[in-house]
């Protein structure tokens, strides 16, 4: 009988801390570094992982490098040969909170909020403050944020044949449904 009720209780426990975690495996990141007049340089990762404690606010995510689809294949070698050195620094990850956090006050009104943390990237580690629209979701939280960081605080350098062809300034976008 103690046995059973040891059980229902590390069971019932287990429930309870699961429904606290929000996961996708499916977040999408897109980056675009383009520069007025030039080829768009811009790709996209739509295999991104994003995992938030709905009770605490944390939250992080992880790229892999490689996942990023650019239009023109050549980018997409460059990008990972030259850039971000993938087969070095196989990928970035960020960890945060969300300021302010409560899930039970979402409502499928998109609510404004800033994500403290910091991006490791390139064998780098940068701290962000950046904003997000949360709102409810179905049975999930969805999440849209979007930022600008630079290739340089990165130690990703432009070589001076494309420099005027590509941005330092990154324009970041993630769209993100967690359930």
């Amino acid at each position: 009988m103690k046995n059973s009720i040891l059980i229902a209780i590390l069971i019932l426990s287990n429930w309870a801390i699961a429904q606290e975690k929000k996961m996708s495996k499916s977040a999408v990141i897109v980056f675009e570094a383009s520069v007025p007049s030039f080829e768009e340089v811009k790709a996209t990762n739509k295999n991104t992982t994003m995992v938030l404690n709905s009770k605490t606010g944390e939250i992080a995510s992880l790229a892999l490098m490689k996942g990023f689809r650019f239009k023109v294949a050549l980018m997409e070698e460059h990008f990972n040969e030259n850039y971000v050195e993938s087969h070095k620094y196989p990928k970035a990850l960020f960890k945060g909170k969300i300021v302010n956090f409560d899930a039970n006050a979402l409502t499928e009104n998109p609510k404004e909020f800033i994500i403290n943390g910091k991006l490791e990237l390139h064998g780098k580690t940068v701290m962000l403050n950046v904003p997000a629209k949360i709102r409810k979701s179905g049975s999930g939280i969805h999440l849209v944020s979007k930022f600008i960081v630079n290739a340089s605080d990165f130690d990703i350098s432009i070589p001076s044949v494309v420099k005027n062809k590509v941005s330092n300034k990154i324009n970041i976008q993630l769209d993100a449904v967690l359930n």
